[in-house]
Formats: C-alpha cells, structure tokens, sequence
C-alpha cells in the first residue's frame, strides 16, 4: 500500500546526484540501441549491460533485487514480443528480424537511483508494432508533460492514459505502473497508467517519479510466468514498455535519464533549467 506521507522529497542537491545515476542509465540505452540485432542472446545484452553500468562507476540496482520470490539475476529485464516486463535475461533467447525487446534498466550512483526501460525493434518490424512502440512513448511523454503542470498525481496518470486511447485501440496493463524513486528504486507513490485527474497526491517540487506505460496490441489481461518474474501477456500479442525517471522542480520538468534532459521533448517553457 502506497502512502502519501511516505512520499521522499529531494533537494536540488540531490536531483543532481540521481541526475548521475540517471546518465548511466542513458549509457546502458545507447549501448542497447547499437547491440539489438538478429542473432544476439538477451544474456549477450545483459552481460553487456553491466558492463556499462560498472565501468561508468555505477551498481545495477536490478542485480539480486529481491520482492520475496528470490533474487533476480540479471542487470537488466529483457521482455521480448508478448514479455510485458521482468523477463530474465537467457543465453536461449535469441533476437529474431521482426522482434519486439523491451530493456528495462536501473543503476545506483552514491546511493541514489535511476530507472528506465525503451522498446525497440529487432531488424525490420512490422508497422504495427512500430505504432505500438510510438504510441507508449509518447503516452510516456504526455505523462511527463503533464508534470510540469499538474495539481495532482491523477492528472498525470490521466494524461497517459488519454494519450493511449487517442493512438488506438491499445490494451494498457493495470497490474504494474510507475513509482517514486530516489534513495531507493522503488518508493511511494505509486503512478498507475490511467485514472481520473484531480485525484491523489499533490504534486510539488522536490517530488521524483518514474512514470512507465505499458500496453499490448492486444487486450490487457496478463500472467506471471513460473520463473516468479517475467509478465507476459494473456492472449499472447505483443507488448510495448517506456520509462524514463523525471525530477519536478521549482521551474519545470527535469528528465534526469534522457541525456539532454528532456529539453527537445518538453520544449523550454516545461524543461528545468536545471539540466543546464
């Protein structure tokens, strides 16, 4: 159960240092993008994803995190095509041409925490799931444009969700959403990907969040996977997962795993100075 009063507010000090933390993250996504091929192992990526994470002076927050079910072993989750979220990584899951992956990745710099996951197409991809992927960033980016604005933490969670319904007729997944960040990868609130606006915490400076839709081609109904980790769809159509961790200070949005910081996105009347 989430908690209001249990919400960690950050001094700009301290968005700097999970600003550090959120750029190792930015490394790993980079190096995803030029490494996702046909032929490529999810172990290969994560093998490769920690690699990035330690030699930029960071510790994979995914690595041995544990939620009761035993801990997870890899660096990064590596959902392929009907995965949602929390795929392990395995050297028998090779990337074919037409594929979906979603890389989910955290890494911690002096205790503080960054967290964000892309999808990106194997080869060439159908159109379909070319919108699919489209459509959840940019419900992504309207969640995080919504921040800069928003009274309370259901306008966001509004924004996502409309964003969705007017790219099509997209299932949005219910058992997961998006969360508070900072001395830990996981914190209150908790951010769900649709709801009512003017509901909920209200949102102030000093709050972090990672907001992260995440939708299916088909309809939204999951199942866990005997693994105790992976989340795969019911009906088995693909699905699609963006995140990026977002700092709301005193003059806007600050997008501290995006390497400029949200600027080309958010335009300069929504992006902190901060990032500057």
């Amino acid at each position: 159960m989430f908690s209001r009063d249990r919400i960690q507010y950050k001094t700009p000090e301290q968005f700097r240092r999970m600003r550090a933390a959120g750029l190792v993250v930015a490394a790993v996504h980079d190096a995803m993008r030029e490494a996702v091929k046909p032929g490529v192992s999810t172990k290969d990526l994560d093998v490769l994803a920690e690699k990035v994470i330690r030699s930029s002076g960071g510790v994979p927050s995914f690595l041995g995190y544990d939620i009761g079910n035993g801990p997870y072993p890899g660096s990064i989750c590596s959902s392929v095509n009907d995965q949602v979220v929390h795929a392990i990584p395995s050297p028998t899951q090779v990337l074919e041409d037409g594929d979906l992956i979603s890389i989910d990745v955290g890494a911690i710099v002096d205790g503080w925490h960054g967290d964000a996951a892309i999808t990106l197409g194997v080869g060439e991809v159908a159109k379909e799931l070319t919108a699919l992927v489209s459509a959840c960033e940019e419900a992504m980016w309207a969640g995080i444009r919504a921040a800069a604005t928003a009274r309370r933490l259901g306008d966001i969670s509004f924004a996502i969700q409309t964003s969705i319904q007017d790219a099509g007729d997209y299932g949005i997944v219910t058992g997961f959403g998006g969360h508070g960040i900072g001395t830990e990868m996981h914190q209150d609130p908790h951010v769900l990907n649709y709801g009512r606006s003017g509901v909920g915490p209200k949102i102030r400076p000093g709050m972090a969040l990672a907001l992260e839709p995440m939708i299916t081609l088909g309809e939204a109904e999951i199942v866990e996977d005997d693994d105790g980790w992976t989340v795969s769809t019911a009906d088995g159509t693909p699905a699609a997962h963006t995140e990026h961790s977002i700092a709301v200070c005193d003059d806007g949005i600050w997008v501290l795993t995006a390497p400029d910081g949200g600027a080309e996105r958010l335009g300069e009347s929504l992006a902190s100075l901060a990032r500057q």
